[in-house]
């Protein structure tokens, strides 16, 4: 029997804790989200990452948690399209950043 996800980031605990943490404390962490992004930019570019988000982003503001804000959006939507190898060292990543900045997401 396999087991079926609802949410495209449900098959990773880890990646599934980056996602609630961020709903939870979308303020709080904008600043490690444009950190994430301005480290991605240095991969691709901005450009390449515009482009895409242009084409991604929902009309109409969007109903999404994520889609009030454009930095945790853009973060959101990336972190989703990305293979999931990718989204399971990100979500490490991140959660390694947060506590080495002293916030405790326990």
């Amino acid at each position: 029997m396999t087991q079926e996800f609802k949410r495209w980031y449900d098959h990773d605990p880890t990646l599934l804790k980056v996602i609630n943490i961020l709903r939870d404390y979308q303020e709080e962490l904008k600043e490690q989200a444009q950190i994430f992004l301005e480290s991605l930019e240095k991969k691709v570019s901005k450009e390449a990452i515009d482009k895409y988000y242009q084409m991604v982003k929902p009309i109409n503001g969007g109903s999404r948690w994520y889609d009030k804000d454009p930095i945790i959006s853009k973060t959101v939507e990336l972190l989703r399209v990305v293979p999931q190898e990718v989204q399971q060292k990100i979500a490490n990543d991140f959660i390694e950043a947060l506590q080495k900045n002293g916030i405790n997401i326990d």
